[in-house]
């Protein structure tokens, strides 16, 4: 009897071994990392980010283990990138379904390999696992992020930078310090040299991506746009975000530096925080902040502050691509301001404002209504894309339109740039 029930148990657990075989026998192989575990650590260049990734690795030996935990854990960081963190280079479903098309080829160890410039020496983590059968390691890795999204590129998963330009124009992004309300952000860039140096380091940023950079840095390029900012001026509306429209930029970035100094022995020793903000033009709306720190150190006021914008900059820019991409569904953004000049009774002026509802509703993907009083009538358009490529050509189909529908009263212009049009309604 007992020998029977041996027998049994026997059995079965040679049935359950046989299962588990089979089992990983019909389970595909794949090139993509175990883990995928992997923190950010620092954007180290415009081209370059710090990755921590982990590894699991099994086998017979240990060296065998460790040595697949580190290919597993060089994928992970690869992974990251990718797929992780707040601001993935694969951002949209389109791009994620167009990657899974080559996932497996893109991670062969080899093709992996290209894209680390860089590892540490040292593990910040080694153990056994599943009773020494697995080892799971941690370590640092340098990504060349660049390099990363030209391969994507090339392979038809991202959209190159020239061809978003082709859909929506070159993007004009201004750079300016913030200020509480009432200063004057360029009297800031003038007496703070670290303002000015992070103001050039988050343009290396931008140029290096290929935006089209504004940096305000002579006191009268405020003059030159005084009357337009004076006609969209209000007392809630901050000077960045008025210089932003006079000047027709895409998105206008702001920043905050603060140096912390304190002494070690006889030398004095710095940490820059800089904090970076991206709105949109011609709602104000934020895109994206983010807060960055540099290492305590005794180097100069522009060493440090560089440092800090570094490891800020980069995931502000990654919810800039995402703005932009969703400007080429949604078409591209205008603010038109409307201001009613002409002697109009209240029947007649009501009659020109439906008028221009319906002119706009023409003209765009989508509108929004701001504001809609007796004199002034203030719109967001979403405009297509393919048909209005400048402020020029919007403005013309708005003009005749306009004329067509209303007989006593003329559209005209009082100044266009490349998101702001300010027009008035006038007596024929």
């Amino acid at each position: 009897m007992r020998t029977a029930h041996l027998k049994l148990i026997l059995g079965a657990l040679v049935l359950a071994s046989l299962a588990a075989t089979a089992a990983a026998a019909d389970e595909p192989e794949t090139n993509l990392p175990k883990l995928k575990q992997a923190t950010f650590v620092e954007s180290y260049s415009p081209t370059e980010w710090t990755v921590r990734a982990a590894g699991l690795g099994s086998g017979r030996g240990g060296k065998k283990q460790e040595m697949a935990a580190l290919e597993d854990a060089r994928k992970s960081a690869v992974y990251f990138v990718l797929y992780m963190g707040t601001d993935p280079l694969l951002s949209t479903d389109d791009e994620r379904r167009r990657f899974d098309d080559v996932a497996e080829s893109f991670f062969e160890i080899n093709n992996v390999m290209k894209y680390l410039a860089w590892e540490s020496e040292e593990y910040s983590q080694r153990v056994k696992t599943a009773d020494g059968k697995q080892t799971r390691i941690e370590k640092s890795f340098r990504i060349n992020v660049g390099l990363l999204r030209e391969d994507l590129i090339s392979r038809g998963v991202l959209m190159a930078t020239a061809d978003l330009t082709a859909e929506l124009g070159n993007p004009q992004l201004l750079v300016i310090p913030e200020v509480p309300r009432g200063g004057n952000p360029l009297e800031e860039m003038e007496q703070r040299p670290e303002v000015k140096q992070a103001a050039r380091a988050i343009e290396s940023y931008l140029t290096a991506r290929r935006y089209e950079v504004i940096v305000p840095e002579q006191q009268d390029f405020l003059n030159n746009y005084g009357e337009t900012m004076q006609m969209i001026s209000s007392s809630d509306e901050d000077l960045a975000y008025r210089i932003a429209l006079a000047v027709g930029s895409d998105v206008y970035i702001t920043y905050t530096v603060d140096l912390e100094r304190r002494y070690q022995g006889s030398s004095e020793v710095k940490k820059a925080m800089v904090t970076v903000r991206a709105f949109e033009t011609t709602t104000a709306r934020l895109l994206g902040t983010e807060t960055g720190y540099s290492f305590e150190r005794p180097s100069a006021d522009e060493v440090v502050t560089e440092e800090a914008i570094h490891d800020a900059i980069d995931k502000v820019l990654a919810r800039i691509n995402a703005y932009w991409k969703e400007d080429l569904q949604r078409g591209v953004q205008y603010k038109v301001v409307f201001t009613i000049t002409g002697k109009f009774d209240r029947r007649q002026i009501e009659a020109i404002q439906d008028a221009l509802a319906d002119v706009i509703a023409g003209v765009s993907n989508r509108n929004k209504e701001n504001v809609a009083t007796d004199q002034t009538v203030d719109y967001l358009i979403w405009a297509k894309p393919d048909k209005y490529t400048q402020a020029r050509d919007l403005y013309r189909d708005l003009r005749d339109e306009f004329g067509a529908e209303v007989s006593n009263a003329a559209l005209e212009r009082r100044q266009l740039n490349r998101k702001l049009l300010l027009l008035q309604v006038a007596n024929k």
